[in-house]
């Protein structure tokens, strides 16, 4: 390629997005039919968190329905995407995993298949996911993002899945709009992200809202490796914004 794959960050939300038509949606679909075709996608899902790491090599990855309670047609829901086992190979050798970390019994979670199903809804394009891993510290995860930069130049698109706020314990029902500490977090990791501040995007945690606004590490590990892959020159841009009963953001952004 004359130029780098963009990287991106998917603020996933609901699994039901799989599923619905909505501004989130609708801006993920625009995302992916204004991209340069990938080869492949890496993908960094929130949902595999895995001591050690772990990246998937089957051949026909399964569509894994990791939750509960949903109605019968988001079960029925599968996305039938080939896997890459080179590609798998070469990410342990980026990653240093042993070859025992490339797992044939994951596949694709939500986190995942939820956003490509929009993105690329024909699921032709070979599909690798990568498990964030947080038994390490967010250091780690921008660390990871950059380890696997160089597919950037081989046409793979690097795509993260997590949420930049996601606090299950302050869902809101009736909240039409972000609590206080939600807006406030979004918007200042937005604008560090905005300005490649690594400090304070591996610092987040710092952050006077960040006890309440990411308490789950695993949901802010693939905004930190997409962070890692960004480069002299890259421009960040925000995909879509919004916020889901008071206590989730749905950000997505790309660099490139």
């Amino acid at each position: 390629m004359s130029q780098p794959m963009p990287a991106a960050f998917i603020g996933h939300g609901s699994p039901m997005n799989a599923i619905e038509t909505n501004a989130f949606t609708e801006a993920w679909a625009a995302f992916g039919a204004a991209l340069p075709a990938p080869r492949a996608i890496v993908a960094i899902s929130a949902h595999w968190d895995v001591p050690g790491g772990g990246v998937t090599g089957n051949e026909y990855p399964p569509t894994i329905h990791d939750f509960g309670g949903f109605p019968r047609a988001l079960f029925e829901m599968r996305y039938p995407a080939p896997g890459d086992p080179a590609l798998a190979r070469t990410i342990a050798d980026l990653l240093a995993l042993d070859g025992k970390r490339i797992s044939l019994g994951w596949g694709l979670d939500h986190g995942t298949w939820s956003v490509l199903t929009h993105l690329f809804p024909a699921a032709e394009i070979p599909v690798v996911q990568v498990a964030v891993d947080t038994t390490q510290d967010a250091a780690f995860h921008w660390q990871l993002g950059e380890r696997l930069g160089a597919l950037r130049d081989q046409g793979v698109l690097v795509l993260g899945s997590g949420n930049i706020v996601h606090n299950l314990a302050a869902l809101n029902f009736g909240a039409d709009e972000p609590a206080p500490w939600n807006a406030r977090f979004d918007a200042d990791i937005s604008a560090a992200l905005e300005r490649n501040d690594r400090d304070a995007l591996v610092g987040y945690a710092h952050h006077p809202d960040a006890a309440i606004a990411a308490p789950d590490a695993e949901h802010f590990a693939p905004v930190l490796a997409i962070a890692g892959l960004r480069r002299p020159g890259d421009t960040y841009r925000t995909i879509v914004a919004g916020s889901l009963l008071g206590s989730i953001s749905m950000r997505s952004f790309a660099l490139g």
